[in-house]
């Protein structure tokens, strides 16, 4: 049966269809191929610009708070051992809640999930600027994880449905990566501007008017085709997962001032483990489970993600202990701490974009992986060697340089690897799952590396305060010492990932299988 042509657009005439014009003897309509591909958004580009900032302000802020947590710190009166918090309880709400969030976005509607996290997104950052306290500071944090866990998901499904054309899909994506790999060193130097002619609210106070441009745009611009796709929530097996992340990271916090043979903390720990073994008991049996057992069966997929959570344990405690030394040790006024850190982030992208990117096709995936775990390692060996009289060129430099090539080497191969061979339908999945590894690798290594750097701290301090010798020095030596035994710790994190890389991943690099696309 004939249909008439949509939006009634005149056909271009040819020969055929000439002749066959008369009174009598109607024209039959034009119909699209039934394969055909769907017409362009025309607004594509603008919603390319919303999802864009919303990306940006989900990565400034994995960044963006940590050169101004010593100002922070000082005006709030937090301790030294709760101060992680203000990183952990936003890293530890954004994974403990990204597989939950895809989930929503699946029931509620990607454009209105997307509305949804921005709008809260905003408003938690409003509540942290205007925090009275460390604990307000904190649960502003976490809220603000809280909501990025709904905004990330529901942004790149829309990044997704809205670039259908392969060429125009990976140069929004080209984007979309961008943002990801320089919104940290974006973050880092915003922040060391806002603390130091602002002051420290301002790094938070920033997000609200780039939600709110952003939420302006997403009406007009933004189409979810799929409206609602349907789903059901797994709440218990989001509570038995967070659960056991929380109790995890709250007992290693409580192991410095309690003991590690507290009662509280023991608890804490052995709670923890239980809830996430339940955890992984629940999601054989549900229905619609957060973390498909079929993703991490794979033993080369398994490795991979393995190798990228100790590499990010290994790895976030620098940013924060940094962050203290060269401000409150060394002097450094913010906006030149955000400036110091900006080589990490260069030897990222050199490691993963230059050097990765041409060696992988021809070099073992776990030889890369290995490789940059070493030279990281390496990087926190020198980093334990700086002292109260340290200068940046030559003994902080280098190792960000080597960190950062370290970082870039394994980050790509660990991407390519752990999301290779997964079928089409798992693929968001698998994606959603390393990112939630990368989350709680975090998250954990941040609180962890804290509590042994503060109890370090705290053994120096007390051991030499009555030596005269060191005088008004033991502080800043004692802050030192607990960061240099934190760092010898991150090197053997980051060994041990590099011995799980040799003997879990493949020898060869991986092709896609079928049709699996991850983004």
């Amino acid at each position: 049966m004939s249909k008439k042509h949509p939006g009634g657009e005149s056909l271009p005439s040819t020969p055929s269809t000439a002749t066959d014009r008369s009174p009598d003897r109607e024209v039959p309509a034009a119909t699209p191929a039934p394969d055909a591909a769907p017409a362009p958004d025309p607004k594509r580009w603008w919603a390319l610009a919303v999802i864009a900032l919303a990306q940006l302000m989900v990565i400034l802020d994995g960044t963006i708070v940590n050169i101004a947590l010593p100002s922070a710190q000082h005006a709030l009166g937090m301790s030294d051992a709760d101060r992680q918090w203000v990183i952990t309880a936003y890293t530890l709400a954004f994974g403990g809640l990204l597989l939950l969030g895809g989930r929503i976005a699946d029931l509620v509607g990607r454009k209105r999930t997307f509305v949804i996290g921005l709008a809260g997104f905003a408003a938690a950052s409003a509540l942290g600027g205007a925090a009275a306290g460390p604990g307000m500071l904190f649960a502003a944090r976490a809220l603000q994880g809280a909501f990025a866990a709904v905004l990330a998901p529901s942004a790149l499904s829309l990044l997704t449905t809205t670039f259908t054309d392969p060429k125009e899909r990976a140069r929004a994506f080209g984007v979309y990566g961008a943002l990801a790999g320089g919104g940290s060193a974006v973050g880092l130097i915003v922040g060391g501007l806002l603390t130091e002619y602002l002051n420290w609210r301002w790094s938070l106070y920033v997000n609200v008017p780039i939600a709110l441009a952003a939420l302006l745009g997403a009406p007009a611009f933004l189409r979810d085709p799929s409206g609602r796709r349907g789903g059901h929530l797994d709440v218990p097996g989001a509570l038995l997962g967070c659960g056991g992340l929380v109790a995890l990271v709250y007992g290693f916090s409580e192991a410095e001032p309690r003991g590690w043979t507290s009662p509280s903390v023991l608890t804490l720990l052995v709670a923890g483990v239980i809830l996430l073994v339940a955890f992984v008991w629940w999601q054989s049996r549900a229905a619609s489970p957060l973390l498909p057992l079929r993703i991490v069966k794979d033993r080369v997929r398994a490795g991979s993600l393995a190798t990228m959570g100790l590499a990010t344990i290994g790895m976030f405690g620098v940013f924060l202990f940094l962050t203290y030394y060269l401000q409150v040790v060394l002097g450094y006024p913010p906006v030149r701490t955000g400036l110091a850190f900006v080589p990490i982030s260069a030897g990222i992208v050199i490691g993963a974009t230059q050097i990765a990117a041409r060696l992988l096709p021809r070099t073992a995936p776990r030889t890369l992986m290995s490789s940059g775990m070493v030279l990281a390692a390496v990087g926190m060996v020198l980093l334990s060697s700086l002292t109260v009289d340290a200068q940046y060129v030559p003994h902080v430099l280098p190792a960000l340089l080597l960190l950062g090539l370290g970082m870039g080497l394994t980050f790509m191969p660990v991407y390519a690897t752990a999301t290779a061979g997964v079928p089409a339908q798992d693929a968001g999945v698998a994606s959603a799952v390393l990112n939630t590894v990368q989350q709680m690798g975090a998250s954990l290594g941040t609180v962890l590396l804290n509590t042994i750097a503060t109890g370090a701290t705290s053994r120096y301090v007390h051991s030499h305060v009555h030596d005269p010798g060191h005088g008004g020095t033991t502080l800043d030596e004692g802050m030192v010492h607990g960061f240099s035994v934190a760092y010898w710790c991150s090197a053997g994190v980051l060994l041990l990932a590099a011995l799980v890389a040799g003997l879990t991943v493949r020898h060869k690099t991986p092709k896609p299988a079928g049709n699996d696309a991850p983004a």
